[in-house]
């Protein structure tokens, strides 16, 4: 077995080899991050944000209260195990859960993916038996995002070995509180670079950034540098998703995709509990960005108990398959 020095640098070599050699930085002009944001007619009074969202509820969320709508949901959910206490055995017996669901209930749609910290991606990949199923880690020094680039880099590199499809990421909160974008940018770049193809969801922090217009600008830098999808929350630190986050995050999806005519994707998470909670999401990104966002493509709900909670709305059973 290697040392931990031996295993040090080979760490320290991959994320030198990747910021060397794979990372595809941002033009350097610091004003174009301001004119894009600037350039962005996306609604950021928080009033008239919460009218709109109440708006849309009152006309549109009962009608989404039907089976079918809770199996489109199950299967967009990211099942989430992000606990101090997990371990290769409780994640290994986490994902066997998934397996057991899908002989017990062939008939119905599994959920997204499973969604772990970056060190049990082997684990994940190793007990999966589910082909439909991904592998989704939360990475680059989760929930922080507080740590050198070349660790962060390294930390998602190895995840992607070990199996890892999808990768969860948190903006850097300071730079983007200093107003340092170009390096906010230069991070997720930097990141996105690393997985490749593999697609990379940049988590906003919504509750640390509260208004409407710091969630805009974050929305904005995050598609801006390559982001696959924009997140809500970690569901760690700051209160979680919150229905305001979502109207805006997804106008600014929209407005990007007039602008660029590239899909981005949709992620809430963060104390998404019940199938109402999840139905309110839904109803807001259908009225919001269409149908051709209703594809766990596009859309994804990070949670743990959800899933059990949309699978009993979905039946009327009392089972907890999750």
């Amino acid at each position: 077995m290697d040392s931990i020095k031996d295993q040090f640098n080979k760490i320290k070599g991959v994320a030198e080899g990747l910021t060397k050699d794979m990372a595809i930085k941002p033009d350097t002009s610091s004003d174009k991050y301001e004119a894009a944001i600037q350039a962005s007619q996306v609604e950021t009074d928080d009033a008239k944000v919460a009218a709109q969202v109440q708006k849309i509820l009152d006309e549109h969320y009962e009608e989404n209260l039907n089976p079918d709508v809770y199996q489109f949901l199950l299967n967009c959910v990211d099942l989430t195990t992000l606990s101090t206490t997990d371990s290769e055995r409780s994640v290994a017996a986490f994902t066997q859960r998934v397996n057991a669901y899908q002989v017990k209930y062939p008939d119905f749609k599994n959920v997204a993916s499973i969604c772990v910290y970056s060190n049990f991606a082997e684990v994940v990949r190793g007990n999966l038996e589910v082909s439909d199923v991904g592998i989704a880690v939360c990475s680059a020094s989760f929930p922080s995002s507080q740590a050198h680039i070349e660790t962060k880099v390294a930390e998602t590199a190895l995840a992607i070995q070990d199996g890892a499809d999808e990768v969860d990421v948190v903006i850097n909160m300071g730079y983007f509180l200093d107003g340092a974008y170009e390096e906010l940018c230069d991070e997720i770049a930097e990141l996105k670079a690393t997985i490749g193809n593999h697609p990379l969801k940049v988590i906003l922090e919504t509750g640390a950034l509260k208004s409407a217009e710091n969630i805009k600008r974050a929305s904005i830098l995050a598609m801006y540098s390559g982001a696959d999808f924009i997140k809500t929350s970690t569901g760690k630190i700051y209160p979680g998703a919150s229905l305001e986050a979502a109207y805006v995050m997804c106008q600014c999806i929209k407005e990007y995709y007039k602008k660029h005519s590239i899909m981005v994707g949709f992620k809430a998470a963060g104390g998404i509990r019940t199938t109402e909670d999840a139905v309110r999401y839904y109803t807001i990104v259908k009225e919001v960005l269409g149908e051709h966002w209703l594809d766990n493509e596009y859309f994804r709900i990070g949670a743990s108990s959800l899933a059990n909670a949309l699978f009993q709305s979905m039946t009327g059973s009392s089972d907890k398959p999750f």
